[in-house]
Formats: structure tokens, sequence, C-alpha cells
């Protein structure tokens, strides 16, 4: 049975796969990013795409997802941020204006000798427009931690990242991390056979 290995210990993505029924082992991809563009869109392409040739390297007859997201704001990159101060300078830039996050997710299939027999990539973009941010808001919001380890140093889904947006245009889950509709799509016309792992919950009523 072909089994379907998340190369992400990203738990937001745990979670919004976990929201879609699928049964999924985690193997985090521990590889070194290599990134050889400037243009976001092959970034995240090929950084997802890394991630997941590492891990099937690893596992056979397996379904392998590498997912990978940033920031981009006026052409520059906002990843991940360094410390409290490299966070509290990204939201200062991003406070009162608009940037994109692009999330890239990679399929890679491997037979029993853990031969790779297809691959495929895509990549989402979301615009979002952040309301004007005091000194205050943005240093108790680094002070909680939760900016620490997220693109653009904020999540639309934590308590004080969600009241920073004042719009977006787009996925609403791409931002989270992972493009949970634009997913379903492609593995529609990837591999069919695997939504009957998709488990779909019955409500009584």
């Amino acid at each position: 049975m072909l089994k379907i290995v998340l190369a992400s210990k990203s738990p937001r993505r745990k979670k919004l796969l976990n929201q879609l029924g699928l049964i999924f082992e985690i193997i985090p991809s521990t590889k070194e990013e290599i990134i050889t563009s400037n243009n976001p869109v092959d970034i995240v392409s090929d950084l997802s795409l890394q991630k997941a040739v590492d891990i099937s390297q690893r596992v056979a007859n397996s379904f392998v997802i590498g997912a990978d997201t940033i920031v981009v704001k006026d052409g520059v990159i906002l990843g991940k941020p360094e410390d409290a101060s490299d966070a509290i300078s990204m939201l200062s830039e991003l406070s009162g204006t608009v940037h994109s996050v692009f999330t890239g997710v990679s399929f890679v299939l491997t037979n029993d000798q853990k031969e790779i027999i297809s691959r495929y990539s895509f990549f989402e973009e979301t615009k979002v427009w952040f309301s004007t941010l005091s000194d205050s808001d943005i240093r108790s919001y680094v002070a909680s931690g939760s900016p620490m380890d997220k693109a653009g140093s904020y999540g639309i889904q934590d308590d004080w990242g969600s009241v920073f947006v004042e719009r977006i245009e787009g996925d609403y889950y791409n931002v989270v991390g992972f493009p949970l509709n634009r997913f379903y799509r492609e593995l529609e016309k990837f591999h069919p056979d695997l939504l009957n792992l998709v488990v779909i919950p019955h409500h009584s009523s």
C-alpha cells in the first residue's frame, strides 16, 4: 500500500492535512536549503521539491509531500526571524503595507526500490494587507515568542497575528502555510487514487 509522507515538521501543515482527513507519516527534511534564484515562485517550488526528494530517498512505495512558504515585500524575501530584534524590524516593515505570501508544494512518488517515478510542483500566492501597527503591539507580539518560527514574523492564525491583517486576496490557508484547496485539486490530477485515503467525517443530525 502506498504510504503518504509529509516532509515537514510544521505543526500548521500537520494540522491542515489532518483537517483534510489524510493518513500520513511525518519525516522532516533536514537537507540544507539551496536557493538558486531570486524569483519567489522558483524559490518555493525548488525548496519544496528539494525537501520532498530528500525524504523520497529514504522511503519506498511512497507519496512524499514537500512544502515551503516565504513572505515577499517589494521584491525582498522575509524569512523566519533570526532573533527578536529581527522580528520587530520585519513587522515594522510590513506595518501599513501589502505583501505576498508564496507557498510551493511538491509531490514525489517512489517505487519499491525508493526510485522516483514521478514528481510535480506548484505554487500559490496570497496578497496580505497589514493595518498600521503600533510599536507596543509589535513588541508585545514578539515578546510572546509566536513570530519566531514563522516567515515574515507573523502567523495569520495567531491570536495577535490575526488582528494585524486588514484583508487578504487569495487563499487564507496559503498564508497559514499550506494551500489546502489547491493541494486537493492538484492531487485529483496527479494521483486521484489517493483521494480514496481521504476520510470525510460524517455528522449525525
